[in-house]
């Protein structure tokens, strides 16, 4: 699969079919003390639904707030899991998609989106519409159908969110570490972030994109299945896509569809860094070789260690729990 730029139109996207799936687009969203961004979420949702069939669902993950009567007040119609535990978010969207196949007539396709996501008008329309069309090789890569589509996603201040990835590769780490992924991110070779405008531009291939919000074909969640429980927080999002990959799936950006996304606190709180760097090693250990592991692990040190030198308390964590021998072994939990 290629992280490169494709161009839109007949070599492209060959067959731009709708799914053949019966049933609603499930709107999928995973909650914990979400009081704060869960009404504006409900709020976006009739523009950001529009032209759409759709029907919520929402798997509560034990909110200690009155998330839960918020919604059962904002959206009385809306399906609600409470899983009774702080189960994580892979183990949330499994729940929410068990009860969305448990409707009669089941589901066309599903969109997983965090609470504190502001839909635009007809985004989810773009999504759903872009699933199952056919893309061709780019770069000389495999194409494949488009299993997962997702939006431009901004900030709350409007700025554009790098929100497309490549994936892991020692090479890309080793970037990283050096001229920092912003800057690397231009070259495929050097980062795993993709940072050049063209990239947003377009109907991008990705090897994997933020999973703030993605929508996912029924056929590709048939073939993949549930999402990887073991990656508590960070890094299930990743784990699905390059899996959707592997069984002919392609993940692309739909550039007509846009979202502002508020983000979360994983930049500066030590502990969600923390769990984020070693879920990124953690994939990449089940990905590759033992050696070719241990060079990457070394590669993110080097970038963790050199940020701390600069000040930044998140990444001094994060080395600390890199150079430990039994972090990486460790179970990932709350």
């Amino acid at each position: 699969m290629s992280s490169d730029s494709t161009a839109s139109g007949p070599a492209a996207d060959r067959r731009p079919d709708r799914q053949d799936a019966a049933g609603p687009v499930a709107v999928l969203v995973v909650t914990w003390n979400s009081a704060k961004v869960i009404p504006g979420f409900l709020a976006s949702l009739p523009q950001g639904m529009a032209g759409t069939d759709w029907r919520l669902v929402v798997a509560d993950n034990d909110s200690a707030d009155d998330t839960v009567e918020l919604i059962r007040s904002l959206a009385p119609d809306a399906t609600i899991v409470q899983t009774g535990r702080n189960a994580g978010y892979a183990a949330g969207v499994n729940a929410a998609l068990e009860a969305a196949a448990g409707w009669e007539g089941g589901f066309s396709a599903g969109l997983v989106c965090n609470p504190d996501l502001r839909m635009r008008e007809g985004c989810a329309r773009q999504l759903v519409g872009a699933l199952g069309a056919s893309v061709g090789g780019a770069g000389g890569a495999g194409g494949g159908r488009v299993g997962i589509s997702v939006p431009l996603l901004y900030e709350e201040d409007g700025t554009l969110h790098y929100s497309l990835r490549r994936e892991s590769r020692v090479t890309r780490a080793l970037g990283e570490a050096v001229i920092g992924n912003r800057r690397a991110g231009r070259f495929p070779r050097w980062s795993e972030l993709v940072t050049d405008p063209a990239a947003y531009r377009s109907r991008t291939v990705a090897d994997w994109a933020s999973g703030a919000m993605m929508a996912l074909s029924r056929e590709c969640l048939d073939a993949c299945g549930a999402w990887d429980e073991s990656f508590f927080l960070y890094s299930e999002e990743t784990e699905y896509c390059l899996r959707a990959g592997d069984h002919g799936f392609v993940t692309r950006l739909e550039p007509a569809a846009s979202a502002v996304h508020l983000g979360g606190d994983s930049q500066v709180s030590p502990r969600l860094w923390t769990l984020l760097t070693l879920n990124r090693v953690r994939l990449y250990g089940r990905r590759n070789s033992a050696p070719a592991t241990a060079a990457f692990r070394a590669a993110v040190l080097l970038r963790e260690t050199s940020r701390a030198a600069l000040g930044r308390p998140a990444s001094r964590a994060a080395a600390r729990a890199l150079a430990s021998r039994t972090a990486l072994r460790a179970t990932p939990g709350p």
